[in-house]
């Protein structure tokens, strides 16, 4: 029922229609709300880290694939001898504890985006409600980390940063109005922070015939699914090798029509799919309705995001995980050199 009503409000959020309208006078209370905080931190800004912080945000509702570019991110700089750290709330983990994460911990603990990039990035990663209290205790038990990367928290303030990466999706700014009329956390476009320079990514060039605004100056991301799949054992297989067999997909994603189209553009014909809620925890989860009685392989291969296998795989290993691969444009990664130019990159 959650995803239903989120799905209709992200339809309304695209256009200036009647269901917008009859929350405009909220959204000026949110608008209101949004700018005196960060007026009130660029005024008075939070105690610096001793190491540069990236904040990778966005400021529409819902996902627009900050993990990706966190951990596309964390590669480029970890390539140039860069050591990395990694904070992030945690997101639909139980309980709020600050802690750092281990690849053998369980996504309920700990959240399934930060346990992804663990094992992506194998760096330490730090979750915890207070992004800035996650930062200090990195540094204090990994002091050689030289650049930290924050999943999310565009808009905690409270949380000192050198640069921000703010991702937009195929949604632009939607309407270009705030919550709930609109899909924007905070007024668009933001005020300046002479302090903290911005580069934003968006995964659309131009506009579409809603009246959905896209931002300007705007650097392009493209996104693919890579062409082999992955088991649990490290089994890999090309996507094509799957020919034409019915397979089923599965993505517990803010988007998972997104994944499935991706599935089917790289030439798997789904026979089934299964869209679930984002963070969705797999804990009493069964794939016996696709399963032979008393069969212990799978009728027909089953796929996921790598997202859903850190979580998946725990009882059912033989799940195939596809990895989302990010590309970042050239002149965006520039426009962020440029922006930690004091850093030694070599």
């Amino acid at each position: 029922m959650a995803g239903l009503a989120h799905q209709l409000a992200s339809n309304w959020w695209l256009k200036r229609g009647v269901w917008a309208w009859a929350f405009r006078d909220v959204s000026w209370v949110v608008a209101w709300i949004a700018k005196r905080r960060r007026a009130k931190f660029i005024q008075k800004p939070p105690t610096p880290l001793p190491v540069p912080l990236i904040v990778v945000g966005n400021v529409i509702a819902g996902g627009a694939g900050k993990t990706p570019i966190v951990i596309a991110l964390g590669e480029r700089y970890a390539a140039r001898g860069m050591k990395i750290g990694v904070i992030s709330r945690g997101a639909g983990r139980a309980g709020e504890e600050l802690r750092q994460v281990n690849a053998s911990d369980a996504a309920r603990d700990v959240g399934d985006e930060p346990l992804l990039i663990a094992t992506r990035l194998n760096c330490p990663v730090f979750v915890g409600k207070d992004r800035a209290a996650a930062a200090r205790a990195l540094l204090a038990a990994h002091p050689d980390t030289q650049l930290i990367l924050s999943d999310d928290g565009l808009q905690h303030h409270a949380l000192w940063r050198s640069a921000e990466v703010i991702v937009f999706d195929e949604r632009g700014i939607g309407n270009g109005w705030c919550l709930p009329a609109g899909p924007l956390r905070e007024p668009w476009p933001r005020a300046a922070n002479p302090a903290v320079p911005e580069v934003w990514l968006s995964r659309a060039s131009t506009s579409n015939p809603t009246e959905t605004v896209f931002p300007e100056d705007a650097h392009l991301i493209q996104r693919r699914l890579s062409t082999h799949a992955t088991q649990a054992d490290g089994t890999r297989r090309e996507l094509a090798e799957f020919g034409d067999l019915p397979c089923i997909a599965i993505a517990g994603i803010a988007q998972p029509e997104a994944f499935f189209s991706m599935l089917r553009h790289a030439g798997l014909t789904l026979a089934h799919t299964e869209a679930l809620p984002d963070h969705y925890h797999f804990d009493s989860y069964t794939l016996s309705k696709y399963q032979d009685s008393g069969a212990v392989s799978l009728e027909k291969p089953v796929f996921c995001t790598e997202k859903d296998a850190v979580k998946l795989w725990k009882t059912y290993p033989q799940v195939w995980a596809v990895q989302l691969e990010v590309e970042i444009s050239e002149s965006a990664l520039l426009a962020l050199d440029q922006m930690l130019g004091a850093l030694a990159w070599s």
